[in-house]
């Protein structure tokens, strides 16, 4: 697997190719934004490793270039720990966001996971509820026949509960399999993106149908409701 190292930090790099390559990982780097680009159009990789504060064109702007023709995913690696710079940058189209310093293996765990979630096949299902249909295999959603567009982190959030039809998804579930992380808190992001999935795919937003939630406990995605 190719992964695209996005950092200015000499010394950083270094080490992440040397710890990479141990793993098995094939690691492309660039030293500032505009070379991020110029190397993922050249080099195609399977994940993108990028840094936030980069000369030449920064880290947000490199993830809306990327996503203007590339679903390869996005981990942030950024000295920034501030939530706003975590949900601006996941709502780009970041799938991820590490802040530093890290332990190797919590990036390692968010490496496979994301290697996880692209090792879908094209025998997958379609999951459908009211005028939704939710393509698993193309990772795409439409309503009425006309395509959705979902954030990267609206995405999984539904890929999830579409996986588990009818199943109640607890809270600490959806953390841990957005996030990667078992040590995520929930400071309200699972009903920001719970409250954009509905005002995209509910009838009625304000009194759902399909994505519900079990109050305390979790939510679940009714496919027919009674």
């Amino acid at each position: 697997m190719k992964i695209l190292l996005a950092d200015d930090d000499p010394q950083l790099v270094r080490a992440l190719r040397i710890t990479l390559a141990a793993h098995g990982y094939d690691v492309v780097a660039a030293p500032d934004g505009a070379a991020a680009v110029a190397l993922a159009a050249q080099a195609h990789p399977d994940i993108i490793l990028l840094d936030l504060g980069m000369p030449r064109l920064d880290g947000m702007q490199v993830i809306e270039a990327l996503r203007g023709w590339t679903t390869a995913p996005i981990i942030v690696v950024s000295g920034r720990t501030g939530s706003a710079d975590k949900v601006d940058a996941l709502d780009a189209g970041a799938d991820d966001y590490v802040t530093k310093p890290f332990q190797i293996d919590e990036l390692l765990a968010r490496l496979r996971a994301l290697s996880r979630r692209r090792g879908g096949t094209a025998d997958e299902p379609l999951v459908a509820f009211g005028d939704v249909t939710v393509d698993l295999a193309a990772r795409a959603v439409t309503r009425g026949g006309e395509r959705v567009h979902l954030t990267p982190t609206e995405w999984r959030m539904l890929e999830f509960l579409a996986r588990n039809p009818g199943a109640l998804v607890t809270r600490q579930t959806l953390l841990k399999e957005i996030w990667a992380s078992e040590n995520v808190q929930d400071s309200g992001y699972l009903r920001l993106y719970m409250s954009q999935l509905r005002k995209k795919l509910e009838p009625d937003p304000s009194h759902p149908v399909h994505l519900i939630t079990e109050s305390g406990m979790g939510y679940r995605l009714v496919l027919d409701p009674a």
